[in-house]
């Protein structure tokens, strides 16, 4: 039955896709949608807790509401209207108060970005090996066009870069290559 309802609410989905878009594309939309909400769904209580303070503690709101609160604090213990001050100034208990706020909302900041960082380097990883994966899916294609050329005794321009097109790129070469021309140009700057 949930199947069933499942796959109905997919061709109801489907039915309103933008025309303009391709199929692929609109399925890869839904299928980073539906990624991103099963990593939400799979958060666990305290991830969400400290996303849901770290999203709030994030808005104007919660700018709007300390500047109420430390007027208010300041205002009724400044001794006016005849109230007795309760934190009289320089307002320690006030002091000790957002003190311990700032350590809450750094250590909540510090959770959801440790997330964050988490899904940015799952998505780096998945991003990399896409990468790697299609540069040597094209590295195959160029090869056997390479090999139909031959077969057609099509003969290649004297400045054709296909010869190294056609090289397998490793990614730990070109980390190494990376590293030594940074080095280069480090040498040069300090020369300078």
């Amino acid at each position: 039955m949930q199947a069933n309802q499942t796959t109905l609410q997919d061709k109801e989905d489907k039915g309103k896709d933008n025309p303009a878009l391709s199929k692929v594309i609109e399925r890869n939309i839904r299928t980073i949608i539906h990624l991103r909400t099963k990593a939400a769904g799979e958060r666990s209580l305290q991830g969400r807790i400290a996303d849901a303070v770290t999203s709030f503690s994030g808005r104007m709101v919660f700018v709007y509401v300390h500047i109420v609160w430390f007027g208010g604090w300041i205002f009724l213990n400044t001794g006016w209207f005849g109230l007795q001050a309760f934190d009289p100034f320089p307002y320690g208990l006030l002091t000790m108060i957002v003190s311990l706020e700032a350590i809450f909302l750094s250590t909540f900041v510090l959770i959801s970005q440790n997330r964050i960082g988490e899904e940015t380097e799952r998505r780096a990883d998945l991003d990399l090996h896409i990468g790697l994966l299609t540069e040597y899916e094209l590295t195959r294609v160029l090869q056997m066009l390479d090999a139909i050329q031959d077969k057609l005794n099509i003969t290649d321009h004297a400045n054709s870069d296909l010869a190294d097109l056609e090289m397998e790129t490793r990614p730990e070469d070109v980390l190494a290559e990376i590293h030594r021309l940074q080095a280069i140009e480090l040498g040069k700057r300090v020369r300078l």
